[in-house]
């Protein structure tokens, strides 16, 4: 059987695919990391990384083997927290990943009621875009994530927490509906790839998914800056209802004019089917359930695609 140390090393590799970055990272010299790797492969029977390309590439033994060292690794880290908790030595860590749309108002919301709920646990929380929080999820770096759904793996428990509308920003109309057609006349002010509200509003509105790379290449996640953009530039953007607007942006928000359902989305948590901190996160997920709970709408609503283009 190979040691921790060298499934360590190995799930490193298979990040970083480049020995240099790999043995910097574990704090050891290159000849040592490969010696290491290459011991665990002949004890294993069979090779993991294809040292022919460049850069390295697991090869399809390999690519098995990785999800298998993750668990082990994860369950391994479990060990040790559980015995420095139980020795006093540290408060438990809950790692949350956040989408931009969403951690924008729910963690200015939420936060000090989690603060003064869990005074017992450590709090990390990262945002990140839909495919990095996925990524990091499936790297056992996150407890809970929460994104637009919905998402299906069976690796993953998914809860739902709540729905919500999404609006059109637009101040330059001035009645309180804008018709569709309006839309497609007018500038559309996008999130960056990778950011699912950037893909509701490519399907919602019927846009070219290239229209951006035109006059506009924005790299981030920053909902006050396209609001912003349309207040100084014209154009429209769309925003979660959630979001909390200046009293002089309110009259900016449209519905628009002769729809049967508004555009949505579902709102979701994501977590591995085996966490020892299931109580906590639960606990969480009841909260912004009963936080956002009573936040619903009247109307009929039609949740949004947000597969990442």
């Amino acid at each position: 059987m190979i040691s921790i140390q060298q499934m360590n090393y190995i799930v490193v590799l298979s990040e970083e695919l480049l020995f240099q970055r790999a043995s910097e990272r574990c704090f050891v010299t290159q000849p040592t990391l490969s010696m290491q790797i290459k011991k665990a492969e002949d004890t294993l029977g069979y090779v993991i990384f294809d040292r022919d390309s460049n850069p390295l590439q697991l090869t399809p033994s390999g690519q098995k083997l990785i999800p298998i060292l993750r668990e082990i690794l994860a369950e391994t880290d479990k060990i040790k927290l559980l015995s420095d908790q139980l020795k006093g030595h540290v408060k438990e860590e809950v790692r949350i990943g956040v989408i931009p749309t969403i951690a924008a108002y729910l963690l200015p919301d939420l936060f000090s009621t989690w603060i003064a709920e869990f005074g017992n646990i450590k709090l990390k929380i990262r945002e990140l875009k839909t495919t990095d929080v996925l990524d990091a999820l499936e790297r056992k770096e996150l407890d809970m994530a929460i994104i637009a759904g919905p998402h299906l793996d069976p690796r993953l428990r998914s809860v739902p927490l709540y729905l919500e509308e999404i609006r059109v920003y637009c101040p330059e109309v001035k009645s309180e509906e804008i018709k569709f057609e309006q839309i497609q006349h007018k500038h559309p002010w996008l999130l960056n790839k990778g950011n699912c509200l950037r893909t509701q509003m490519l399907h919602f509105c019927q846009l070219n998914h290239d229209i951006d790379a035109q006059d506009w290449d924005y790299e981030g996640g920053n909902l006050p800056l396209l609001i912003d953009m349309v207040n100084k530039n014209g154009g429209y953007t769309l925003i979660p209802a959630h979001f909390q607007l200046k009293p002089e942006e309110q009259l900016g928000i449209k519905s628009i004019a002769e729809l049967q359902a508004a555009p949505a989305r579902e709102v979701i948590a994501l977590i591995p089917n085996r966490s020892m901190k299931m109580p906590h996160l639960e606990a969480m997920i009841r909260q912004i359930q009963h936080f956002y709970g009573h936040k619903k709408t009247n109307k009929n609503l039609l949740v949004l695609d947000w597969d990442v283009a």
